[in-house]
């Protein structure tokens, strides 16, 4: 079935509010009219207000790059999902592998803040990866079916509808290196097919699996050609309005 291809900008650690603003000023006239792909912006909490005032009256989405799964409480440089909404986000990544690197995410934190984000209608993209250590040792598909499984705990087919997962490699992300196509190919197949077995083939037909890792305007096209690829998650190269603009019109 045909799938709408979504691609993010995950800007991490980058930018100021001049520098957010002057970005979208930038990038919305180089994407008007673009209605084949969704699009969104994942900016820096401090970010998040200037971001979606300024693509308000766009197709451009905007979303958080963590929350916490907490409603609120005493959980200091946290995120919480009410937050997000009064500032007008409407998406978010959950368990990015730089949060599960850097921060110690497990699969339960993600499957939690998961269910947080689909109890107040935000659409969680869910980030899913191995190390290099991992695919050398011919560990990859056990790995995503762990990371797949762990997410979806406790969550029905129905309530999983807008659930959109990114396959990032973590070998590739901010190395210069990117997975080939094919590699690609063959990890989305694998989360699908985990999918299918947790949710039925009805759900996994329609999942959204995106690809993260060195994406460029050079191989976008490449990449978006994948049956099994629904977009991008996209880090180094989505923080130039006209890079990011041409990984979108692939």
């Amino acid at each position: 079935m045909s799938r709408k291809k979504f691609i993010a900008a995950n800007w991490k650690m980058y930018k100021i509010p001049a520098e957010a603003k002057a970005f979208v000023d930038a990038f919305l006239p180089l994407v008007a009219g673009h209605t084949r792909d969704e699009i969104a912006l994942f900016p820096s909490p401090v970010l998040l207000p200037t971001v979606t005032a300024a693509c308000n009256a766009s197709d451009v989405a905007v979303g958080a790059q963590n929350i916490h799964f907490a409603e609120e409480g005493a959980y200091t440089g946290e995120t919480s999902v009410r937050q997000l909404i009064a500032v007008g986000g409407t998406h978010t990544l959950i368990g990015h592998s730089e949060r599960r690197q850097y921060f110690a995410e497990t699969d339960e934190i993600v499957n939690k803040k998961l269910h947080t984000a689909l109890k107040h209608g935000i659409l969680p993209v869910v980030c899913v990866g191995e190390v290099l250590a991992e695919r050398e040792a011919g560990e990859t598909e056990s790995v995503l079916k762990t990371q797949v499984t762990g997410a979806f705990v406790g969550i029905t087919p129905e309530a999983a509808a807008p659930i959109v997962i990114a396959y990032e490699p973590v070998w590739a992300i901010g190395t210069g290196k990117t997975a080939t196509p094919e590699l690609a190919a063959e990890a989305h197949a694998v989360i699908r097919k985990e999918a299918t077995e947790i949710f039925g083939e009805d759900f996994a037909s329609k999942l959204r699996i995106l690809y993260g890792g060195s994406v460029k305007p050079e191989n976008a096209s490449a990449l978006m050609a994948q049956e099994e690829i629904d977009g991008a998650l996209v880090g180094g190269a989505s923080l130039d309005a006209r890079s990011f603009a041409a990984i979108v019109k692939y």
